[in-house]
């Protein structure tokens, strides 16, 4: 299964978690999708629900993925 990923179009109720038009990766979660939410990875580097109306999944060539992962990884290591 391939990493999704979503662009953050809405961050009114989370500005300190969420930033507006940035990408976010999307952890698995039927559950929460049924529900009208999106599991991401948001700026503490943990993943939290936010409303799924907030963000617009989108996808990126394979060729990308991994370096979007690799610097996600970097993102959160502690410095």
């Amino acid at each position: 299964m391939r990493t999704r990923f979503a662009i953050c179009i809405d961050n009114t109720e989370y500005p300190a978690s969420l930033e507006l038009h940035k990408i976010y990766r999307v952890l698995p979660d039927e559950d929460a999708e049924r529900n009208g939410d999106l599991r991401v990875i948001d700026e503490s580097g943990e993943d939290y629900l936010y409303p799924a109306v907030y963000f617009v999944l989108v996808e990126v060539p394979k060729e990308a993925e991994p370096m979007l992962l690799d610097s996600f990884a970097r993102a959160v290591q502690p410095v």
